[in-house]
């Protein structure tokens, strides 16, 4: 099907032929050198260091021109910023043949394009740094305009804006925004940040299958896919976290993985249905060993990212400072409903529901009827770090029983924001007790109930080889980029977002855009 382009695309595809009939490869396969960047420029020229800038080679895309007969100015970018150039048509045609200027640059080049540029750094009259350019190299043609975001006395105006067009198109988010390349050079940092804290403890960095023929580990609803040559259905991981236990049955002593996960689930500002997380196990330790573990962790990235503990998410400051605060489940119930949950049965509960005007669905168990309460009356009141310590056994079936009381497990999940941040417990490692609670999960599937659990009888039969007792910590990598650069929606911190499919559009019918 021949493609409808617009008038833009039609006079940048001309530009295109143009440079090739001068002999202008608009794509060239050789290396180009560059030897410096926008940044080391900007913090290392000086008048005294002019010497060491007096042959630098740059490359990047042509954000904005400024044509002023024989002298031009126009700004180029690279990963770390802009640089102002300044070109002068005596100098770049010194044979006085003058196409290289008024034909290439004048006129077949555009905004969008990479170029690479070779000269010295100077200051202007008007105490600018920038580059006076000797010779310059078209690296590649751009043959779309690009959403040029204009800047006057301050104000941004035709900023690319629109939050669809933004997580469609991110490579063009990243070109025209300069915050958002900030936001994810950021999440590498925490990334970063957790992973020389895990390895200074001497724990180990591993991989996991992501294609599982049991999604266990966590209570979701899987994705399913179709293996062809061992006609098998399997699943995306919904959990990284008993192949991660099978490690310590194994022999290890600590063991992480930064994991992609994938909840067939809904959508919205906080939940993308594929995710990174990361989860770690050690053995020999207990929940409340993590939550000191934890809380230093979160600690040491705020203070990597911030050099500080606070941060701006939404109307509140937050304080990473640990320690933060620990309240039971039972505890904070109490103190928000005045209703005490110890042992209270499943028709107990529900009348509680009925009477709180909490919605509940038929095939909850006591576990869920009691989560139902607490995000309904307690989640949205927990602002600052707070760990909602013993959980329902019903609502944690991998968690190791409390060691005081049968019926609560020892677990936490950190909230901050009125958001879940990280799930942890003291692991279940005896072997029959985890099976029963397989078989309770499967009872509440029966009921309906389709994030319930599968019975995973590898891992129980790993269990049964013994494993030491262990508390494992899982940390959704989003969320907390989330909190650590104050965005409020997921798709701001993914790079590539899930969207809803788009009917598809000729280019004719997009909605164009001009670069003057």
């Amino acid at each position: 099907m021949e493609l409808e382009l617009s008038e833009q695309q039609q006079i940048r595809r001309a530009s295109l032929q143009a440079l090739r009939d001068l002999g202008i490869n608009p794509y060239p396969a050789e290396m180009y050198e560059v030897n410096t960047s926008s940044k080391k420029i900007r913090d290392n020229y000086t008048a005294e260091s002019s010497d060491d800038f007096k042959s630098i080679s740059m490359a990047g895309r042509i954000m904005t021109r400024r044509i002023m007969g024989n002298a031009s100015f126009f700004e180029i970018q690279d990963a770390e910023g802009r640089m102002q150039v300044y070109l002068k048509k005596d100098i770049i045609c010194p044979d006085g043949d003058d196409t290289l200027y008024t034909t290439v640059f004048k006129k077949l080049l555009d905004i969008g394009d990479y170029i690479g540029v070779k000269g010295y750094v100077f200051t202007t009259k008007t105490g600018e740094i920038s580059i006076h350019c000797t010779e310059f190299t078209v690296i590649s043609k751009s043959i779309r305009p690009l959403p040029i975001v204009k800047e006057k006395d301050g104000q941004t105006f035709d900023a690319f804006t629109d939050p669809e067009q933004r997580y469609r198109q991110r490579y063009l988010d990243l070109i025209v925004n300069p915050s958002v390349r900030d936001t994810f050079l950021k999440r590498t940092k925490i990334v970063n940040t957790m992973r020389e804290f895990f390895n200074s403890q001497g724990y180990i960095e591993v991989e996991t299958p992501i294609l599982q023929a049991i999604p266990g580990g966590a209570s979701a609803r899987p994705f399913i896919t179709h293996h062809n040559a061992l006609d098998i259905p399997l699943y995306l991981r919904v959990a990284n976290e008993l192949y991660l236990k099978r490690l310590i049955v194994g022999g290890f002593e600590g063991v992480y993985e930064f994991a992609k996960d994938f909840r067939n689930e809904g959508m919205d500002r906080t939940h993308n249905p594929e995710f990174t997380v990361m989860e770690i196990y050690v053995a020999y330790k207990d929940y409340i060993w993590m939550m000191d573990f934890t809380e230093t962790m979160i600690e040491k990235v705020a203070l990597a990212l911030h050099n500080g503990t606070k941060v701006q998410v939404g109307e509140n400051e937050i304080d990473f400072q640990r320690p933060f605060k620990r309240i039971t489940m039972t505890d904070i119930i109490i103190e928000k409903t005045g209703y005490d949950i110890t042992g209270q049965s499943e028709e107990q509960l529900r009348a509680k529901c009925k009477e709180l005007h909490v919605e509940v669905d038929e095939s909850y168990g006591k576990g869920k009827l009691i989560d139902a309460i607490f995000g309904q009356f307690c989640e949205d009141s927990l602002i600052q770090p707070t760990f909602i310590m013993d959980y329902p056994t019903e609502l944690s079936p991998l968690s190791k029983r409390h060691r005081s009381n049968p019926d609560l497990t020892e677990r936490f999940e950190l909230f901050v924001s009125g958001k879940e941040l990280c799930n942890a417990y003291s692991e279940l490692n005896d072997p029959i007790d985890q099976l029963e609670r397989f078989q309770d999960q499967v009872k509440l599937s029966e009921k309906g109930d389709d994030e319930a659990m599968f019975i995973d009888m590898d891992f129980v039969k790993a269990l049964e080889y013994g494993m030491p007792n262990c508390s494992g910590m899982g940390i959704g990598i989003d969320r907390l980029t989330m909190f650590m650069t104050g965005e409020t929606s997921i798709q701001d911190v993914l790079l590539f977002p899930q969207m809803k499919p788009k009917v598809a559009q000729s280019s004719s019918e997009e909605e164009e855009v001009t670069e003057e």
